[in-house]
């Protein structure tokens, strides 16, 4: 168990997708995220295995969940600086965590 002082140590903010990229060198089908969370924190990236579910169309100006604190991250070739969240679905594809309203960019999950 965790206690709710460990929980806040996570940062979850809202992002909005500015940039999508084919992954072709990732071990599975993926995508090359750049998302902007606003002033505070800034442009990210990430590496997101949602090929299966979203087109690089739908995925462009969306907004997403994320994790904005964890250290960088190498994946492949590729450096990741957050954490974007999904659930899987009943056929174990990724499904983003998205709010369900327009909110202000870098708003903090809480």
């Amino acid at each position: 168990m965790i206690t709710y002082e460990d929980f806040e140590k996570i940062d979850i903010r809202v992002g909005n997708i500015v940039k999508v990229e084919d992954f072709p060198k990732a071990r599975k089908p993926a995508y090359k995220l750049t998302i902007d969370f606003g002033p505070k924190i800034g442009v990210k990236k990430s590496s997101a295995q949602i090929v299966k579910r979203y087109s690089k169309d739908e995925l462009l100006n969306k907004q997403v969940l994320a994790v904005v604190n964890f250290p960088p991250k190498q994946i492949g070739p590729f450096m990741s600086g957050c954490l974007t969240l999904g659930l899987s679905d009943e056929n174990g594809d990724v499904i983003l965590v998205t709010p369900t309203s327009i909110v202000p960019v870098g708003g903090k999950l809480f």
